[in-house]
């Protein structure tokens, strides 16, 4: 039998938690954090995304977050993490609901997720919550950075 959890609440993130999130990012397994997650970067994409990304927090300690955004035609959700000693009580599909709740008031009808080949607990998370694996898709990435030179001299 599972010990009763304490009382905890869904509240949009604000910059002022970065500190606390990025400390239960950088302690979760399988979060990949790079020069995305600086605080310059998430306060852009909070601002961009606004209400959209959640914590849970019990009385004043944060014990889960979630980054939520959308393009204008698909939604995103980054970085869901919940502190260890608070897993398997429902909060991190809490923090899922109230990131769909707000991916739907925009009108954004399928949500993608990036998630690390090694990240075995976090596929068995989001399998279990009815997510589906696509083999038919792979994600490609390069760095934004200097505007590449003309390769013909133009």
């Amino acid at each position: 039998m599972k010990p009763k959890v304490s009382p905890f609440r869904i509240e949009s993130m604000k910059l002022s938690d970065l500190a606390a999130v990025s400390r239960l990012w950088r302690k979760s397994e399988g979060i990949g954090l790079n020069e995305s997650d600086t605080r310059p970067n998430i306060a852009i994409y909070l601002k961009r995304n606004p209400r959209m990304s959640f914590v849970a927090r019990q009385d004043k300690t944060i014990i889960g977050a979630v980054l939520c955004g959308h393009d204008g035609r698909r939604g995103y959700l980054h970085h869901l993490a919940v502190a260890k000693n608070h897993r398997g009580n429902g909060i991190g599909q809490k923090l899922v609901e109230a990131s769909f709740s707000a991916l739907s008031r925009a009108g954004i009808t399928r949500c993608n997720i990036y998630l690390i080949n090694s990240n075995t607990a976090g596929e068995a998370f989001w399998k279990h919550n009815g997510w589906t694996k696509l083999d038919d898709l792979q994600v490609l990435q390069k760095a934004v950075g200097k505007r590449p030179q003309p390769c013909c001299g133009c």
